[in-house]
């Protein structure tokens, strides 16, 4: 009877060590704060991934920075450190140069071109050419479009930046727009960019309403001005160590995770917008609404430069094709 006990006391230990191993948690790091809207939309990545799996396949967040920057998170999730990392598409073009052409000036129409074409051929191509640099993407998040705000002067027009230092990400694409339109592109961290606005090291920044609410920056920074000149991304990655060790199953439920919280996370986006635009307003910054004209006709060089660059140059024709067939 001792013995009949203790094997079946050691099946039990060992089932339930079988049943632990089963269970796999992602770690999924971003600089975000809690109230952005795409990490309202990984949280519900999370939350469909635990479902479909029947909690077998779990995710854990790690927002506002905690591992890193998003260059640091990217390195992590190279070398296995990291499962999971939310960056834009203006970091990926340091690793994938495909990347780089999302982020030119006045490519996308309106959002009906910019997820038509992310979510179609085009954006499941980029999607997987990260595979080369030891990460995969899983899915495009919403991160709205990206406009100028100052402090001292408002920007009307690109003369307007002239003289003015403006916070870049380390992005070429970015630094050749910013000097294009004629302003002094300074590429800055992002989570270095409050202190950088308040000491003078730059003038004024590019980024999204809901950015430029949850980070403050209203607080220093009284004109935003709405030229909507970039309509970058933010992509959801997979490091590829991680992605190999899931079974087909796994892989599955994250895929189609990802791509369910994407619907998600464009409305709660849009709602957030708004939401943001009514309170930097209430906080006494000053809403400019320009002639974007008068911005895009400046940038026409940006894409010239691109006819020496035969994949990329095909790869924007493809992407304008788009707009004219749909």
């Amino acid at each position: 009877m001792k013995k009949f006990i203790y094997f079946l006391t050691l099946l039990v230990l060992i089932a339930g060590c079988a049943g632990n191993q089963e269970k796999k948690v992602l770690k999924l790091a971003h600089g975000l704060d809690v109230s952005h809207p795409v990490h309202k939309g990984m949280e519900n990545l999370a939350e469909r991934l635990a479902e479909k799996s029947e909690g077998k396949l779990t995710i854990k967040i790690y927002p506002s920075g905690q591992l890193g920057n998003e260059r640091e998170c990217l390195e992590l999730l190279q070398i296995g450190a990291l499962a999971m990392t939310k960056v834009s598409s203006g970091v990926l073009e340091n690793f994938v140069p495909d990347f780089k052409v999302l982020g030119l000036p006045y490519l996308f129409q309106n959002k009906d071109h910019l997820f038509g074409v992310l979510n179609g051929p085009i954006g499941q191509e980029l999607l997987a050419k990260g595979q080369d640099y030891r990460f995969r993407g899983l899915c495009f998040y919403d991160a709205g479009y990206r406009s100028f705000y100052t402090k001292e002067r408002p920007i009307y027009e690109p003369k307007d930046l002239e003289g003015l230092k403006i916070r870049v990400m380390k992005s070429v694409t970015a630094v050749n727009m910013v000097d294009q339109l004629g302003g002094s592109p300074t590429p800055v961290s992002f989570g270095e960019l409050y202190t950088a606005l308040q000491q003078g090291v730059v003038d004024g920044a590019e980024n999204n309403p809901p950015s430029f609410y949850s980070s403050r920056h209203y607080e220093v920074c009284k004109y935003y001005t709405l030229d909507e000149h970039t309509a970058l991304p933010d992509v959801l990655l997979v490091s590829l160590d991680w992605w190999k060790s899931l079974t087909d199953q796994e892989q599955s439920w994250l895929k189609e995770a990802a791509m369910e919280s994407v619907g998600f996370q464009m409305k709660v986006w849009e709602e957030s917008e708004q939401h943001s635009l009514e309170e930097v307003q209430k906080a006494g910054v000053e809403i400019i609404r320009p002639d974007k004209s008068t911005f895009s006709n400046q940038v026409g060089p940006l894409y010239e430069a691109y006819k020496d660059q035969p994949e990329q140059y095909k790869l924007i024709q493809r992407i304008k094709d788009y707009a004219a067939k749909n």
